[in-house]
Order: C-alpha cells, then sequence, then structure tokens
C-alpha cells in the first residue's frame, strides 16, 4: 500500500509544481482560506488512484468534504487527504507545501505519506518505520533512509505555524523556557521532529485532520507523540462534535523522544 501511496504523491506533486511554474488560479472558500486550482487537479489524482487500488477504503479528502462529499467511515478504516496543504505557501512562492495522504485505522493514524514537490523530498511511514527518499525528475532518487526522533537535549528547538501563530504558542514557549524556534508552514513540520531537527511542535490554533494526520503518522513512526492538552494521543474520524466541526482538530503538542 505504502508503494501506492508514494507514486499517487509523486503524481499529484508533478501536478502541483506544473500550476506552481505556470502561476496558479486563487479563489477564497467561506472561511476566507485561498484554494487553487493545484488543490483540485492534486485531489483529483489521489481521489482516482486510491479509488482504482483501494475500492473499499473510503477517503475523506479536504475539497471534497468541503463541497459536501463526505462518506460514511463508521468503524472503517479510511484515507485522509489533503491534496496540497500550504496552499498560502504555494501561493506566497515559498516551498514549504506538501501533499499528504494518510491511513487511519480505528481512530490512529499508521501509515502516511507526505511529499515536498518543491523540496525534492517524500517522507513515508507504517507502524513499524519511518523513511525519507529525494526526489529528482519525478522519481524516487537511491533508497529510502529510516528516519528516527532525537533525544530532546537541555536546549530544545521548537516549531510554529508560519501563518497560524497565536499568543498561547509565544506563552508556551516562554513558559517552558524554549527560546530556539523556527516558523515552518505546513505538515514539514511533523516530518522535521521525526526526522531528528526538532524537539517539539505547540498547535495552539485550528487544524483539520487532513492537515495532520500523515505528519502524525510519520512522527509516531520515527518514535514521536501527538498529544492533545488532556495528555492523550490525537484521534482521527472525530464526527459530530459538540463543540467544533467534523474532522476539527482540539490544540495538540507533537514533540519527539522526551
Amino acid at each position: 500500500m505504502l508503494e501506492t501511496l508514494e507514486r499517487s504523491a509523486l503524481a499529484a506533486g508533478r501536478a502541483i509544481l506544473d500550476i506552481y511554474n505556470a502561476g496558479p488560479a486563487v479563489s477564497y472558500k467561506a472561511d476566507t482560506s485561498p484554494v487553487t486550482d493545484a488543490d483540485h487537479s492534486a485531489e483529483r489524482i489521489i481521489l482516482a488512484d486510491l479509488a482504482a487500488s483501494f475500492p473499499d477504503i473510503p477517503v475523506i479528502a479536504e475539497e471534497a468534504a468541503a463541497a459536501g462529499h463526505v462518506p460514511d467511515i463508521s468503524g472503517k478504516r479510511f484515507f485522509l487527504v489533503d491534496p496540497l496543504d500550504g496552499t498560502k505557501e504555494f501561493v506566497g512562492r515559498s516551498s514549504d507545501f506538501t501533499v499528504n495522504i494518510a491511513l487511519i485505522e480505528n481512530g490512529v493514524p499508521v501509515a502516511g505519506v507526505v511529499y515536498a514537490p518543491a523540496l525534492g523530498i517524500l517522507y513515508s511511514a507504517n507502524s513499524k518505520k519511518a523513511k525519507k527518499a529525494l526526489i529528482e525528475d519525478d522519481r524516487i532518487a537511491g533508497p529510502h533512509a529510516v528516519i528516527g526522533c532525537r533525544i530532546c537535549g537541555d536546549r530544545p528547538v521548537a516549531l510554529t505555524s508560519r501563518w497560524h501563530n497565536s499568543a498561547e504558542t509565544i506563552t508556551f514557549l516562554a513558559d517552558h523556557g524554549i527560546t530556539d524556534y523556527e516558523a515552518v508552514g505546513s505538515s514539514l513540520k511533523f516530518c522535521l521532529l521525526a526526522e531528528g531537527l526538532a524537539d517539539i511542535y505547540p498547535r495552539f490554533s485550528r487544524t483539520m485532520e487532513w492537515d495532520t494526520a500523515a505528519g502524525d503518522a510519520i512522527l509516531r513512526a520515527a518514535g514521536g507523540e501527538t498529544l492533545t492538552m488532556e495528555g492523550m494521543p490525537l484521534t482521527y474520524g472525530k464526527r459530530n462534535q459538540r463543540h467544533d466541526s467534523d474532522f476539527a482538530n482540539p490544540w495538540f503538542v507533537a514533540r519527539g523522544k522526551p
């Protein structure tokens, strides 16, 4: 399965880069977040690939969900797809945007692929191992390298959201004596934790499950964790939430090895 998800992410990334280089057409959703023709093109590619390879596994995809197309996932494993995570980065000509595909079983992200097409980096994971590969000419160049979280030292390095930082995040960093931090876009924050290049990612602003699932799968496979403010692992497939919409995440802290 993981190879299929990787191929689909690479194909979607190829379409995204074509539009990136030509210049995207940008519109805005009801919540004022941007969406481009690259989001829609990449999602069509991924949905077609998943339907052909795994017709019995439902898919929750960001743009389809926004249009009201949400299949029944009750008691089932399912895919979560964000075809272009970091649309603001994409529109702003930054390289920090990704293709995210994750498999969820019993509320847990057990496999995931995160592809950063502008950086030529592919991260992938199953429940046992997290890997990184370099991409050249839309192909994996050389073998995958196994990655893992580092043990946090005396001066932890934090990652924060470039576009969605908050006063609560700044307070958290100050309360924990963290002075070294970097703003990074998209699900790359999870991957940098998984690769052992940073230690903690506090997120005290809104995210959706498709934003986090693939990166979270890679982080967990690399030895890290993503916990809610109650200290419980972040779960997926959240429907009929009392205080928020379907598939919305609570605040969380992702970290490597403590």
